[in-house]
């Protein structure tokens, strides 16, 4: 084998299509484009999603669903993750302290994941009814 006799395989190489040709070529006269109108034009396209003037139909259906607003001053703490904590009264700053809710949270909430078996007396914290009795059945308490 030589580098001057190498050639693609039999069939990997397609020729392009030669559009406009004359009839013969099954393309010829209008070159696959139909008759008249805007697309049988050079240069003819609209935008994604235009439908001539109609109203197109993602502007027809209604809006769905809700993000609220609010989603980014709240967030959610774990049980075990307030038993590894060194303090027993625990707030609202405290956890911004220790890095477990953003710096820009307003509301926290306790979820019952993982355990805990500290008393911890939440101060201004709300809890899921799970984590509310967990902190309670450890000898915690919860003060809104």
């Amino acid at each position: 084998m030589f580098l001057n006799t190498l050639s693609p395989a039999d069939g990997s190489k397609k020729e392009r299509r030669r559009v406009g040709r004359g009839q013969g070529s099954g393309l010829g006269k209008m070159g696959g484009r139909g008759h008249k109108g805007q697309k049988s034009r050079s240069g003819g396209f609209h935008k994604v999603g235009f439908e001539g003037g109609q109203m197109p139909i993602q502007r027809r259906l209604p809006k769905v669903g809700f993000t609220s607003h609010m989603a980014k001053f709240s967030a959610e703490v774990r049980l075990d993750a307030l038993s590894k904590l060194s303090e027993t009264e625990i707030d609202l700053t405290v956890l911004k302290a220790h890095d477990l809710v953003p710096s820009i949270a307003k509301k926290v909430k306790v979820v019952n994941s993982g355990g805990i078996s500290k008393p911890v007396v939440l101060v201004g914290i709300n809890a899921t009814a799970g984590a509310r009795e967990a902190i309670l059945s450890a000898g915690g308490s919860i003060k809104e």
